[in-house]
């Protein structure tokens, strides 16, 4: 198998279609040959990379959105309908990328968002995601449907030395079992494990319909430790996402978040899928901390708005949410300027899933790289010398 980095026809025309399904085995994660690290330039270089050298199983499970991938096409080019206006004679010779969420100080204003499974992607999946979150200043949110235990993720991230590492936050994303119990005990470990804030899912209360993740075989048996779910085949198709969400309670409302905070006091409370502005109104009635302006990455409820444009619909309609609360948005985030972009309509972070998991194919290097491009352009270009500054 031979790669070319530079033919833009495959890196920019991957499946866009669940009719578009490999046929015929690939080789498994992290075993097929891959090209240099060095030759990898871009979040669609590792795209291309993962598309090519990942089992069609992991592939469909990471990639693939719900029905016709509206949503998760327009998270991206809302972004290029945004333009920037570059102001001009700025000493940028010191760029401050730096920023505080939730009272943490991070290097970028970037948060990993919560991935599922990561070492399908590599072995060390959520630990190496975690070490190179370290090294690079980046907060890490690790999910419910996690590969590993909470604790040895934590613990494989605080004792990683790093030359550049700060003390950066880790966090906890929930998904509400409908055993409550189940619920209470994981958050209660995160707490004593020493999360900082609690990042709870609002936008999947009932799994997306991802028809590429039902249609492809499963090659292997996984299951999650965290959230005891175990993916299956039945006779809808073999969708993990779909097998594997079984356990989340679809009758989650606003009348649970005050239990939710008894069971973890003092933490930090973020509400993650907000998708329009009357439910941020909502969130900060409800004196939540923060929240994520997200869809799920499009594999939720298809034609749901783009992320970023939901951003600017808070930001035109109801400001004041803004300053009762930290905003953070993800979804679609390619680019430098796409993080300044968000950055300038208000966020105050932004969260990356997708693009991390693809790098996380050359372990801990390959998403230190990936975090380092983040800043290679955006910042210098349009004379970003603060990163809250708009």
């Amino acid at each position: 198998m031979t790669f070319d980095i530079n033919d833009t026809s495959r890196n920019n025309q991957l499946p866009s279609s669940t009719l578009e399904a490999k046929s015929s085995p690939l080789a498994s994660p992290s075993t097929g040959p891959k090209p240099p690290i060095s030759s990898i330039i871009s979040t669609c270089d590792f795209e291309a990379v993962a598309y090519q050298t990942l089992s069609p199983k992991t592939w469909a499970f990471i990639s693939s959105a719900a029905a016709d991938l509206h949503t998760k096409e327009r998270n991206r080019t809302a972004f290029a309908d945004i333009a920037l206006r570059p102001r001009a004679l700025r000493d940028v010779s010191r760029v401050d990328t730096s920023v505080s969420m939730l009272g943490q100080n991070l290097r970028l204003p970037l948060f990993c968002s919560p991935v599922a499974m990561a070492h399908l992607v590599h072995a060390q999946g959520e630990k190496d995601i975690g070490r190179a979150c370290k090294a690079s200043g980046v907060a890490q949110c690790i999910s419910t449907s996690a590969s590993y235990p909470l604790g040895e993720i934590v613990a494989a991230v605080e004792e990683h030395p790093s030359p550049r590492a700060c003390d950066v936050p880790i966090f906890f994303q929930l998904y509400m079992d409908k055993n409550r119990n189940r619920s209470r005990e994981l958050l209660q470990a995160a707490q004593r494990g020493g999360v900082k804030a609690i990042f709870l899912t609002i936008d999947a209360p009932v799994p997306g319909k991802r028809e590429l993740d039902e249609r492809t075989s499963p090659d292997v048996a996984i299951s999650s430790p965290l959230s005891g779910a175990t993916a299956g085949s039945d006779h809808k198709g073999s969708s993990w996402g779909r097998t594997m969400g079984g356990f989340i309670d679809a009758s989650l409302s606003w009348g649970d978040i005050p239990w939710i905070r008894s069971c973890v006091p003092g933490l930090p409370i973020v509400l993650k899928g907000i998708q329009t502005s009357e439910d941020a109104v909502m969130a900060m009635e409800a004196g939540m901390d923060a929240i994520v302006i997200s869809n799920h990455g499009g594999r939720s409820l298809d034609t749901a708005p783009a992320s970023i444009l939901v951003l600017l619909e808070l930001a035109r309609n109801v400001p004041q949410v803004f300053k009762a609360m930290e905003v953070y948005v993800d979804g679609g985030i390619r680019r430098g300027t796409d993080i300044f972009k968000a950055l300038c309509l208000g966020a105050r972070a932004v969260g990356v899933g997708r693009g991390p998991l693809y790098a996380a194919n050359y372990g801990k290097e390959g998403v230190l790289r990936y975090f380092d491009s983040k800043c290679a352009t955006g910042g210098r270009a349009t004379t970003w010398s603060k990163a809250n500054q708009t």
